[in-house]
C-alpha cells in the first residue's frame, strides 16, 4: 500500500467490543466477574458485578460518557458523521473492521495503531479478573486486526499489578502472533518503573521485539464531589489541560533506571503524550546528570536514550513541531486519537496541513507516516 497519514495513536474501548465478548470467552471460574452489558434508564450500559462502571454501550470515549450536543465541540464533529446514531442502533462502527476502515478512509488515514481497554480493566476492582480480561481482548483485537493486517496494528494489553501474570502474557502474546506491540498498564499507583520488581518484565518485552507502550493517563484527578459546581469545572479544566506532562516521569524513570541502558534494542513510545514540553526534560535530565548523577548506572547522557529509542505521539501541537530539531525527527508520531472526543477525527487532514506548513517534505513523511511505518512494520 501506498501510505500517506498513518495515525500512531487510536483506540478500541471497551464500551464498543460485543457485548457478550468477556461472558462468553473467560474461564469457567471467572465469568461471574466480567463485564457484561445490562439494561438501564439510559440504555444498555457496561457493568460488572463486582460494581464496575464502564459507560453506555457504544457511548463516547472510553468512559462511554453520553453524546451532550454542543458540550464539546470534537465531539459535535464525530456526531455530524452519524458515530453516535449508529451506535445507538447497534452499528458498533469502531469494532467493525470494513466499516471502521470506512471511517479512516473519510479522514485520509491509510493505517492506524490500536491501544486498547487498559482502563477499563482497572475499574474491574479485581487484578485476577482484570488479567483474564486482558487476555480475552488481545485474543480478539488479534483476530480483529488480522482481517486487515495492512490498515491495524494492535497493542496488547498488559497488566502491571502482578508481574509473573503479566510476563506470561506478553510471551503468550508473542507465541500467539497478531499483534505489534506491548502496552503496560499506566496507573498512578503503580510502583517507579525504576524499582526491580520490573526487571522481568522489560525483558520479556524486549525478548519479543515489539515496542513497548505507555498511555497518557494523566495524575489523580480531584475530588469533584467536595467542589461547588464552578470549582468542579475549574479543578477539571486544570487537570484536562496538564494530564499528558504526567509522562515526564515515564520518561525519566525509565532512562534514570537504566531500563533502555539494560536493553538497548527494545523500542518505546509514550503515547497521546503531546511533544512540546519533551524537550525541556530532556535538557533539564542532560543537566542534572552532568552535574550530579554520573553514578546512576548509564553510559551516556540521558536524552541519547531518547533518541536512541523513543517515541512520543501528538494530534495537535505546534509548539512541539517548532522544536522538532531537539526532538528529533525520528522520534515523533502524529495520532488522530480517534476516537476520542479531544482527538481530531474526521478533520486530521486540516490539522495536518495547518500544523506542519512549515515542515520540509522529508520531515513531515516521517512524522504523519514513515516512523511509525517501520516501527509497527507497514510496508510501504
Amino acid at each position: 500500500m501506498n501510505y500517506e497519514i498513518i495515525s500512531a495513536d487510536c483506540h478500541i474501548d471497551l464500551i464498543w467490543l460485543p457485548p457478550d465478548l468477556f461472558t462468553a470467552n473467560a474461564r469457567p471460574a471467572l465469568k461471574d466477574r466480567m463485564p457484561y452489558v445490562r439494561d438501564s434508564s439510559r440504555g444498555p450500559v457496561w457493568v460488572s458485578r463486582g460494581g464496575g462502571m464502564f459507560g453506555l454501550c457504544n457511548g463516547m470515549g472510553s468512559a462511554g460518557r453520553e453524546y451532550v450536543p454542543g458540550q464539546i465541540h470534537r465531539s459535535d464533529r464525530m456526531a455530524e458523521q452519524g458515530l453516535y446514531d449508529d451506535g445507538k442502533k447497534g452499528i458498533r462502527r469502531l469494532t467493525d473492521p470494513d466499516l471502521r476502515i470506512r471511517d479512516q478512509d473519510l479522514d485520509g488515514v491509510q493505517a492506524e495503531v490500536l491501544y486498547g481497554i487498559l482502563g477499563a480493566s482497572q475499574r474491574l476492582n479485581d487484578g485476577e479478573a482484570a488479567t483474564e480480561m486482558m487476555r480475552i481482548y488481545n485474543e480478539w483485537l488479534a483476530d480483529f486486526c488480522n482481517v486487515h493486517p495492512e490498515r491495524f496494528a494492535g497493542i496488547a494489553s498488559i497488566p502491571n499489578h502482578d508481574i509473573k501474570a503479566a510476563v506470561a502474557e506478553v510471551e503468550r502474546v508473542a507465541k500467539r502472533g497478531g499483534l505489534r506491540g506491548i502496552e503496560v498498564a499506566n496507573t498512578v499507583d503503580m510502583k517507579p518503573l525504576y524499582d526491580p520488581d520490573w526487571h522481568p518484565l522489560w525483558a520479556a518485552v524486549a525478548d519479543t521485539g515489539l515496542p513497548m507502550h505507555f498511555h497518557t493517563v494523566g495524575g489523580t484527578p480531584p475530588d469533584f464531589q467536595s467542589m461547588a459546581p464552578l470549582q468542579q469545572r475549574q479543578a477539571f479544566a486544570a487537570f484536562i489541560t496538564g494530564f499528558q506532562l504526567a509522562m515526564a516521569d515515564v520518561i525519566m524513570e525509565l532512562i534514570y533506571g537504566g531500563v533502555l541502558e539494560a536493553h538497548p534494542d527494545l523500542s518505546v513510545v509514550i503515547g497521546e503524550s503531546g511533544i512540546g514540553w519533551i524537550p525541556y526534560i530532556l535538557q533539564h535530565m542532560d543537566l542534572e546528570w552532568e552535574d550530579q548523577f554520573k553514578d546512576l548506572t548509564l553510559t551516556m547522557k540521558p536524552s541519547a536514550y531518547w533518541h536512541r529509542q523513543c517515541y512520543a505521539t501528538y494530534q495537535s501541537d505546534e509548539v512541539g513541531i517548532r522544536l522538532i530539531d531537539y526532538l528529533g525527527r525520528d522520534n515523533v508520531m502524529w495520532g488522530s486519537d480517534f476516537p476520542h472526543p479531544d482527538g481530531v477525527w474526521p478533520d486530521s487532514k486540516s490539522f495536518i496541513e495547518r500544523e506542519l506548513a512549515g515542515v520540509d517534505e522529508a520531515t513531515r513523511n516521517k512524522i504523519i507516516c514513515g516512523n511509525a511505518a517501520a516501527l509497527y512494520g507497514f510496508a510501504r
